[in-house]
């Protein structure tokens, strides 16, 4: 399969699950969507082995017409704060979870092939300290084919936005990873 165009859609839904839903339902369009600071709510209340009280299975938000990836929660009420969605439509491409490549909660990392190379996709969300771009600038990871990094970078600066009158250091760190990957930044569209 030959793939000339890829559809993606990035946005921080800041928790909302109703938001989530409609996305996955109205944007069918798109091939890939990137979802940050996700919803984790409870999917269904489960006996419990340890005591009488049921415990409750708490999830993310999955849709019979994506596949889903995100990393596994490693502490309780740890919840992650990105995923990735991918239309099942490409299935056909072999999407892979990177866990191995990258290990930042904040962070997620897949691949997929197509015409023999292999291509990544990173979703990012950084937090108020910015520690998954600290993260992406100190390690050193082989990523080459990297199309796209997105992300809710929660960066106001002078240099993308003249409304401000103020420059953020963290902007060059910014910068700095997306030339370590031969990106170029681009201003969202809404």
């Amino acid at each position: 399969m030959i793939f000339n165009n890829i559809k993606i859609f990035s946005q921080n839904v800041q928790k909302n699950s109703l938001i989530m839903n409609t996305i996955l339902e109205v944007k069918a369009n798109f091939n890939i969507v990137f979802i940050q600071e996700l919803s984790w709510s409870t999917i269904h209340s489960i006996p419990s082995s340890r005591n009488c009280e049921e415990e409750f299975l708490v999830g993310i938000i999955n849709h019979p017409n994506w596949l889903t990836f995100a990393r596994s929660s490693e502490a309780k009420n740890d919840y992650l704060r990105v995923i990735i969605y991918v239309n099942i439509r490409l299935s056909s491409l072999c999407f892979s979870h990177c866990k191995d490549v990258i290990k930042h909660r904040d962070i997620l990392l897949i691949s997929f092939f197509n015409n023999n190379n292999i291509f990544w996709l990173m979703n990012v969300y950084p937090n108020s300290s910015h520690s998954a771009l600290k993260y992406l600038k100190d390690t050193k990871v082989c990523i080459w084919n990297l199309l796209i990094m997105t992300g809710d970078f929660n960066i106001h600066d002078s240099l993308w936005n003249l409304s401000f009158s103020h420059y953020s250091s963290i902007s060059d760190d910014l910068i700095i990873i997306t030339d370590s990957f031969d990106l170029e930044l681009s201003i969202p569209t809404n």
